[in-house]
């Protein structure tokens, strides 16, 4: 270990890591598939002062080299390596992944970039025997720059994924979901110019919603050692080209005066074309207009009332069992969300796929975005809360200029702990410093600590409340506490004027097997709680949406139940291979009539 330790040290070099948007306009070499991996079960980066970042091969018959990447041992990238080998089905720990390539034409007056979508949880980025830096984090991007190291024939980049679970992690021990290791998202060697557009921030300025000249307000980042005097900012739709200056830390600031503008909206979702050019730099978006506020009880979405019509959601595949990571995914679960009527989605409990996200702002569906600050956080470790801080920075970076977007929530199913408010609440006047275009939300918990409690009026007043846009709260009458003609009976309570989020309501059911309605499992009991849990919400003042839990059936090693959960969460409106329960039936006949 001594020798490794002395090892890591000489050969570190930490490159400044970048934060790079909209990856899919941009020139780049994707290094998705085949992934030679060495298994790390002790986490030692290597044995006998040889680290495998080094990707050390025996050149002599007595040279002594005591692991190996070979062509026989693979994983595909991006994926889940949970469930590309039977024998990592359940592994939580380390693996590093080698991938060899060539680079003809590299160009002179250009720079390269390692780009990684998410790998999840921790994860050391090496190219060419170099250590780049280490990102903690399972499901945001980041890159680092290897412009210095690129060659043009055998290169290799290394990179180890550890994906144990530690109390001071983002989450924490324990969840409801399945802990997928590895790289979950693409990879790729991107190339831009020298100086270059690294990020963008492009929105309606909601003050002006109400005028007949309305404003878009941007901010513009460049980095790079020799910056241009000028960005262009180009809306050929809307007639404008207008050059703004940079400043001296390589960032722009602009406001643009529009008389005519097509608001995004479910029903309309109007994306117009933009392009930025700086020097030789060139990026181009799809960019939607509109503006989230409230007013009382209500969500307006572009000044004007708006229902949430929605379902919670995990980042998977179910009919292939894999972290989702294509188009083909992401059109896989909006066509069902689309088929039941809904208008709203809430991605939990962790940032999903950006092709989700970038979908859903062609198809029109507004979406909740949230970190999995859940069960366990260490609420009183400052250290977490940094952490946080970051992670919340890279979905915001990724997915401001997304209008589909509209709400950031901070937490899930919290205890309104001192440490945790105090907490939760710097976190949410972090996000509002950076991004002032969205609501803030939390699942939070009701005053009654549990499900099924005997009393008619159930009352919310967690102090965090008076951080959020919007209440939510997730409750399970029915069925962790009590049974569903409970419902009839109870009422909600809030504290504050402000509109309500149902975020979490349901119960398990087998798809295909049945009963009466109070054979628990069945089908017919899923649709008798949906019913009664419906109907019990509906008459809550102040009610602007809701998402029940969840529209597909997903893995949790949690749930164990032989022959019927056998590792599935079944509380899905659609079963892991697609088939629909009569509850999705309900939702949808509901959502009908608002």
């Amino acid at each position: 270990m001594f020798f490794l330790v002395i090892c890591l040290s000489i050969s570190y070099t930490q490159a400044q890591e970048i934060f790079i948007s909209n990856t899919s306009n941009r020139t780049c070499t994707s290094l998705n598939g085949k992934w030679q991996y060495v298994v790390d079960a002790y986490e030692t980066g290597g044995m006998g002062g040889m680290p495998i970042f080094k990707n050390y091969e025996p050149k002599e018959k007595s040279d002594r080299v005591e692991y190996g990447f070979t062509s026989g041992r693979t994983l595909w990238v991006p994926g889940s390596w949970n469930i590309q080998k039977p024998e990592l089905s359940y592994f939580e720990g380390s693996i590093w992944y080698r991938k060899t390539f060539n680079k003809e034409n590299i160009a002179k007056d250009k720079r390269y970039f390692i780009y990684v979508g998410a790998a999840n949880y921790k994860t050391t980025v090496s190219f060419n025997g170099k250590i780049l830096g280490e990102h903690e984090g399972g499901f945001t991007p980041f890159s680092y720059e290897v412009t210095n190291l690129l060659q043009a024939k055998d290169n290799y980049v290394i990179i180890g994924v550890n994906n144990s679970r530690e109390a001071d992690y983002i989450p924490s021990k324990v969840t409801d979901w399945f802990n997928h290791g590895g790289i979950t998202r693409d990879v790729k060697l991107i190339e831009v110019s020298k100086t270059f557009i690294n990020n963008y921030f492009i929105a309606l300025d909601k003050s002006t919603l109400h005028l007949k000249t309305k404003q878009i307000k941007g901010k513009i980042q460049l980095t790079g050692s020799e910056l241009p005097e000028k960005v262009n900012v180009i809306i050929p739709e809307l007639n404008i080209n207008k050059e703004v200056t940079v400043n001296k830390d390589g960032d722009t600031e602009f406001k643009l005066d529009v008389k005519k503008l097509e608001l995004w909206s479910p029903e309309n979702p109007k994306l117009y074309d933009i392009t930025l050019t700086a020097g030789d730099d060139k990026i181009s978006d799809e960019i939607g207009f509109r503006t989230i506020e409230t007013k009382g009880k209500q969500i307006l979405l572009n000044g004007k009332p708006v229902f949430l019509k929605g379902i919670c959601l995990h980042d998977e595949n179910p009919l292939r069992k894999d972290r989702a990571n294509n188009m083909e995914d992401a059109k896989l679960v909006l066509s069902w969300a689309q088929e039941l009527g809904c208008n709203f989605l809430r991605l939990a409990h962790y940032p999903h796929q950006e092709k989700i996200v970038r979908l859903a702002d062609k198809m029109g569906i507004l979406l909740w975005e949230e970190l999995p600050l859940y069960w366990g956080i260490q609420w009183g470790n400052p250290e977490v809360l940094k952490k946080a801080k970051a992670q919340y920075a890279e979905m915001i970076n990724r997915d401001y200029n997304r209008a589909s977007s509209i709400i950031w929530s901070v937490a899930n199913e919290t205890a309104p702990t001192e440490d945790r408010t105090k907490f939760l609440s710097e976190l949410a006047d972090y996000i509002r410093s950076i991004d002032d275009t969205r609501l803030i939300s939390a699942a939070c918990k009701k005053d009654q600590e549990a499900d099924g409690h005997p009393d008619s009026v159930y009352t919310y007043n967690d102090p965090l409340m008076k951080k959020l846009d919007i209440i939510s709260f997730n409750e399970y009458l029915g069925w962790y506490g009590g049974f569903p003609e409970e419902c009839r009976n109870k009422s909600f309570k809030a504290g504050l004027e402000k509109p309500i989020i149902v975020t979490e309501f349901g119960g398990g059911a087998l798809q295909g097997f049945h009963g009466d309605s109070l054979t628990r499992w069945s089908e017919e009991f899923q649709e008798y709680l949906y019913k009664e849990s419906i109907a019990m919400f509906d008459k809550i003042d102040g009610l602007a949406g809701m998402t029940p839990w969840i529209l597909v059936d997903f893995q949790s090693p949690l749930r164990q139940l032989p022959e019927i959960q056998d590792g599935w969460n079944r509380k899905g409106l659609i079963s892991e291979k697609g088939y629909k329960k009569k509850a999705f039936f309900i939702l949808k006949k509901y959502y009908e009539t608002k």
